[in-house]
């Protein structure tokens, strides 16, 4: 079950705008981050259960943060939050393991059925273990 919830995000507009979209009934714990290095430090520090991460910041970049986090904990939720929806950067965070892509700006709708979706996997995964 999701309860900790980590956004890395080089925009503190963006940041705003996704805490704005999760839903506010399951009374989540929200953490932020305003770059790939300290998301992944953030990450560390607070084991969240699901984090939506930027692709384009500074430091390090979504790329190289989801890899990082993906050394450090190989059952990490991650989802991608990108204005670059370009095939390629959608293919490429796929690979590196990214649970899935949501196309900025995000929407109230799009953020809650990522949530229900990325809970749902880890109650599947937990099933199995």
């Amino acid at each position: 079950m999701i309860k900790k919830i980590l956004i890395v995000d080089d925009s503190p507009i963006s940041i705003k705008i996704m805490k704005s979209c999760i839903p506010k009934e399951n009374n989540y714990e929200l953490y932020d981050a305003a770059d790939g290095q300290q998301g992944v430090d953030k990450y560390k520090e607070v084991k969240p259960d699901l984090t939506f991460m930027d692709l384009t910041m500074p430091v390090m970049n979504g790329f190289q943060a989801l890899e990082e986090i993906l050394k450090f904990d190989q059952r990490a939720m991650v989802i991608i939050v990108t204005a670059d929806v370009q095939m390629r950067a959608i293919a490429k965070a796929h690979e590196l393991g990214a649970f899935s892509v949501v196309k900025k700006p995000p929407a109230k709708e799009k953020i809650a059925a990522a949530i229900q979706e990325a809970d749902e996997a880890l109650s599947q995964a937990g099933a199995r273990e």
